[in-house]
């Protein structure tokens, strides 16, 4: 999949790119490890459900996350997995798209993977790269706008497991008092 996705996703995906995806699978180790997942089965479908939670980029910019449990299917459904485990990753996918709506502590797990950047040191930069990408697809019109956007999103954003609770929560707070002040001076 991250072959496919280098190679065939639009470049103009400043922030849904292959580097996010590797991101949003190495958060998902992290977390489940970090919350005693170690059924290595359920790791697996976790770790195709990072893998696969953005492709639907390859064919449409909204919407994307039903095409990405298609995509799954259409890679995985031929009797590599049982129906049971590809209910299971089409769940997590669908758990990404925002609000975000998990269930189950694996949904929870790729949801918090997915936007573990909030809380991070590297946040900025990722940022950056989001608003270039909605800069692009219209779907902000300029960096005021941008900025609102992002303190909404913040305010509405929670974290679910005990781990990026207690990881990220502290640090995405910073952010969010920084965003607060850029907007007061603007």
């Amino acid at each position: 999949m991250l072959k496919l996705l280098r190679t065939d996703l639009d470049p103009r995906l400043t922030y849904h790119s292959p580097a996010h995806t590797e991101d949003v699978l190495q958060q998902v180790e992290r977390i489940a490890a970090a919350e005693n997942i170690t059924d290595k089965r359920l790791l697996h479908l976790m770790r195709i459900a990072a893998l696969f939670h953005d492709t639907g980029f390859l064919r449409a910019y909204e919407g994307h996350e039903e095409i990405s449990c298609t995509i799954m299917r259409e890679r995985l459904g031929n009797g590599k997995l049982d129906e049971s485990e590809l209910k299971m990753i089409d769940r997590m996918i669908m758990a990404t798209r925002l609000p975000q709506s998990p269930a189950t502590l694996p949904e929870m797990i790729i949801c918090d993977a997915d936007l573990d950047y909030l809380g991070r040191d590297d946040f900025e930069s990722i940022s950056n790269a989001l608003k270039t990408e909605f800069l692009f697809y219209g779907v902000i019109k300029d960096e005021e706008e941008w900025d609102r956007l992002q303190i909404s999103f913040f305010n509405s954003h929670q974290y679910f497991t005990k781990t990026s609770i207690r990881d990220r929560c502290p640090v995405k707070l910073q952010h969010l008092e920084l965003l607060n002040q850029k907007l007061i001076r603007q």
